[in-house]
């Protein structure tokens, strides 16, 4: 059987995804997708702090071109940030996707660019960009992987220093059921373990644990769970050592307009007002 391995950013995602996703705590968001008839994709997003009261906002278009496997993208937030990026998949080789994005702040005349390169195949998958306005920065990573074990390391290199000053390594194993992952990042001072388990069809399970060697002595370690109560929720807990409680609750209300509910509570401080709590609100059309 064919094995493609994921991209070195994506090791471990199971469990991150698990552990961090559908929680919609100390902020209301609200998302709106629409897709005209000949394919163009609107995406509007807002999100206000419950805080700070700050509301963010950002709009998206992007449009494909399948048959040519060209995507063009637009965005432009209420920071009065404009990006743009262009990918183009498949169409000079199998497996072979080139991308070029870049972002404007026009208020500073602030700028960023990013050409990439990102190659797929059975047992590799490899990408390197170059950041032409920082440094210049060489990015580069590369998983190979063969029956489910998996190893990868990125890098990335500073041309005017003619210094590296990132570089990772991980190792894995990724089952139908369950996957487990290694990491060492940062210049090898931030370490972590993954696991994510599919019991059955209505219950996952997974754990992080991470160690930075630079700022604490102590291991922190999250557990936890989701369960699908049926086609349409699922409810989501999570905890870590240091007693802080993750609750999520998700429901499609109707076809294409979905509910998340979300609340983050220390349980060591149960009298303090230190939670959070939060709601996202996703429309589909």
């Amino acid at each position: 059987m064919a094995f493609v391995p994921p991209s070195f950013s994506d090791l471990g995602k199971s469990a991150s995804d698990l552990l961090s996703k559908d929680f919609p705590v100390g902020a209301a968001k609200l998302e709106v997708n629409t897709t005209t008839p000949n394919g163009i994709k609107f995406t509007v997003t807002g999100n206000k702090d419950n805080k700070s009261g700050v509301i963010g906002s950002d709009l998206k278009a992007k449009a494909a071109l399948q048959a040519r496997g060209i995507t063009f993208t637009e965005s432009w937030t209420t920071s009065n940030v404009l990006g743009a990026e262009l990918e183009l998949q498949d169409s000079l080789a199998k497996g072979l996707t080139l991308n070029l994005s870049g972002q404007l702040l026009p208020e500073k005349g602030t700028k960023h660019a990013k050409a990439g390169v990102e190659y797929k195949q059975e047992y590799v998958f490899t990408r390197s960009s170059l950041d032409l306005f920082k440094g210049p920065t060489i990015h580069a990573d590369a998983v190979v992987g063969n029956n489910g074990f998996v190893a990868g390391g990125e890098v990335a290199y500073d041309v005017s220093d003619a210094k590296i000053h990132k570089y990772s390594a991980a190792v894995g194993y990724i089952a139908p059921l369950y996957a487990v992952s290694l990491l060492a990042a940062n210049k090898f001072t931030l370490f972590s373990a993954s696991y994510h388990h599919r019991v059955n069809k209505e219950v996952e399970a997974g754990a992080k644990a991470s160690w930075n060697k630079l700022t604490d002595s102590t291991v922190a370690i999250e557990v936890g769970t989701k369960y699908t109560l049926d086609r349409d929720a699922f409810l989501k807990a999570k905890v870590d050592n240091t007693g802080r409680l993750g609750l999520g609750y998700t429901q499609v209300l109707r076809p294409g307009v979905k509910l998340a509910l979300g609340g983050l509570f220390d349980t060591t401080r149960l009298h303090n007002d230190v939670h959070k709590v939060g709601f996202s609100l996703t429309f589909e059309a």
